[in-house]
């Protein structure tokens, strides 16, 4: 069937958000809209230069009769900034505070809108970047995985607390709790990481990094390798961190040393790490 050009333009597009950092070939778009490979090629620059003049990705095309094109999503830094200062503004809010320094986010870990804006930042960081695998741990980290996952198109793996008879034989390393200070045990199920797989660590909230040094002596027991750590907030307390080399997209310090409980939010270690820009 014979689909028009406005119409093909749309459902290609559509395509290729669906199917991000794979590659698809012209004959495949040739024989779904009944085109010449030409017509798909003159369609397809202008794809990529819709999506470069945005800052929404960049459509990389490849000659040959393998070729195709892949499409990568990420943010230009224009638009990058203005997603971390959107984050940085539901961050702002007093009534986020939670006793040990904490700040309150599931709300906005809950959202849709947001969590958009943070899975495609994370995918900005690690654009150009061989992952395999996306790692957090249960249970606020899961949406957070899930997000980038889609923008990356790989899988993601949870690290669980306890194990589950339905995850099959697992792997377990004690970590301490930087918070509380105590011995605790995290498992990762033997099935669900190979040996030399490249791992993008994330989770939501970054105190002092007990959690995130856990998950990584964990990616060392199944001899693979860390790409990066990335979170969603960081605290801006001063107590030294059990990991380093961690991307923030929002530094939060809670205050309650006035005996008035206050929050102030900031961007964090995102665009200098990402674009090399100081905030």
């Amino acid at each position: 069937m014979k689909v028009r050009r406005s119409n093909r333009l749309v459902d290609m597009t559509r395509y290729l958000l669906a199917h991000p950092r794979t590659l698809v070939s012209l004959k495949f778009f040739s024989e779904r809209y009944g085109s010449a490979k030409s017509s798909i090629s003159e369609d397809l620059s202008i794809i990529k230069h819709t999506f470069e003049t945005w800052g929404e990705g960049q459509l990389k095309t490849i000659p040959g009769a393998s070729g195709g094109a892949i499409l990568t999503p990420y943010y230009s830094e224009e638009n990058a900034q203005e997603s971390i200062d959107a984050l940085v503004n539901e961050v702002a809010d007093d009534s986020r505070f939670l006793p040990g320094g904490y700040v309150y986010l599931s709300d906005m870990i809950g959202r849709p809108d947001i969590l958009r804006k943070v899975g495609k930042l994370i995918a900005t960081q690690y654009k150009d970047q061989d992952v395999d695998v996306i790692m957090t741990v249960e249970t606020k980290g899961i949406p957070i995985a899930q997000a980038a996952a889609m923008y990356m198109n790989k899988p993601f793996v949870v690290v669980r607390n306890s194990s589950h008879i339905t995850e099959g034989p697992t792997v377990s390393v004690n970590y301490v709790s930087g918070s509380v200070k105590r011995i605790k045990k995290m498992e990762l199920s033997r099935r669900t990481l190979s040996a030399g797989a490249n791992v993008v660590i994330v989770d939501d909230f970054l105190k002092v990094g007990g959690t995130l040094n856990g998950m990584h002596s964990l990616i060392k027991e199944f001899d693979a390798n860390i790409v990066g750590m990335t979170v969603l907030a960081e605290s801006a307390s001063s107590e030294k961190r059990l990991v380093d080399n961690c991307t923030s997209l929002v530094k939060v310090d809670a205050d309650d040393s006035d005996q008035k409980k206050t929050i102030t939010a900031r961007p964090g270690s995102f665009m200098e790490t990402v674009f090399g820009k100081e905030n």
